[in-house]
């Protein structure tokens, strides 16, 4: 199978700041690859690099077999780009939008944009400034997709979409793929990795830190825990299970992360008067600071 990106100690620094440090990736032909870290650990910096829209400081980022740096236009006839932070002509519609790219592309294929924008459920006759953040992402996907490139580099790509619309964008993904295209995306949320993606690679202070597949992941993630009782329950039950960390009692509740089975738990608890019972998977940077124990403000002052 061959690699459609690869990447050689790829290092980008922004003087006395931190970008990414010699990132070394390698993405096949036909694969869903999640890009996942919190947020500012170097997932932008390393696919604008790839998309040679800002130049390595060192290190080699091949895409298709080409240097990025050497001709970054061969690349980008054979790319479908969503970037982070999508903003066009607030007078233009989404229609007149999507018009444009397609133009400036070529050679499209009518009836699949028009089956993108039933799917994507979106009203093309408004103007950009008038939509939601949803519905400028669905713009912004629709742009990316329609012209059914070879790879597909998306930044996170289910940003503002509500849960239906998320459910229609990883089915085309799904169908991208079958056709025989490649998938690369940003992510810091562990669910939309394990629902969508073959392999993954965890980026963190811009140093990769994980490559691997995405059943892996399961060894990362921790669940938030929160149980209600009618009446007082001692927090030290909980504190010898095996997986349970973090407890925390306030008045007849009880906090803790779960790794591993929840079914000890549920049989803890099923022994008091229980009220109330909440289990909610944490975002890869929850994960991150309660595994490397690192605050939040320092991660945001590293934000990118």
């Amino acid at each position: 199978m061959a690699a459609i990106i690869q990447t050689e100690k790829l290092t980008k620094s922004y003087g006395s700041h931190r970008g990414i440090v010699e990132v070394d990736l390698e993405v096949q032909q036909g694969e869903v690859f999640g890009f996942l870290g919190p947020n500012g650990a170097g997932k932008t910096t390393t696919i604008r690099v790839l998309l040679d829209l800002i130049r390595p400081t060192s290190g080699k980022a091949l895409v298709f077999g080409i240097d990025s740096t050497v001709d970054a236009v061969a690349i980008h006839r054979r790319v479908g780009y969503l970037p982070g932070e999508f903003s066009l002509y607030d007078k233009l519609t989404g229609g007149e939008t999507l018009e444009y790219f397609a133009n400036l592309r070529g050679g499209l294929d009518r009836t699949y944009q028009a089956s993108l924008i039933e799917r994507f459920d979106l009203d093309p006759s408004r103007k950009f400034k008038e939509y939601s953040k949803g519905n400028k992402q669905k713009v912004g996907l629709i742009a990316a997709l329609q012209h059914k490139p070879d790879l597909l580099v998306l930044d996170e790509p289910t940003s503002g979409l509500d849960p239906l619309v998320q459910q229609t964008f990883f089915a085309v993904l799904r169908e991208a793929v079958a056709g025989g295209r490649t998938v690369f995306f940003s992510s810091h949320v562990l669910s939309e990795a394990e629902k969508a993606c073959d392999r993954v690679a965890i980026i963190r202070d811009g140093r990769i830190v994980m490559v691997d597949r995405v059943d892996a992941l399961r060894d990362l993630a921790a669940h938030q825990v929160e149980l209600r009782f009618s009446g007082p329950v001692p927090a030290a039950e909980f504190e010898k299970i095996a997986g349970v960390s973090n407890v925390q009692a306030e008045d007849h509740v009880l906090r803790m992360h779960v790794t591993g089975p929840i079914a000890p738990v549920v049989k803890a608890a099923a022994q008091y008067d229980l009220a109330d019972f909440v289990s909610r998977e944490p975002s890869l940077e929850e994960t991150f600071l309660a595994q490397y124990g690192k605050p939040a403000e320092e991660v945001a002052s590293h934000d990118r």
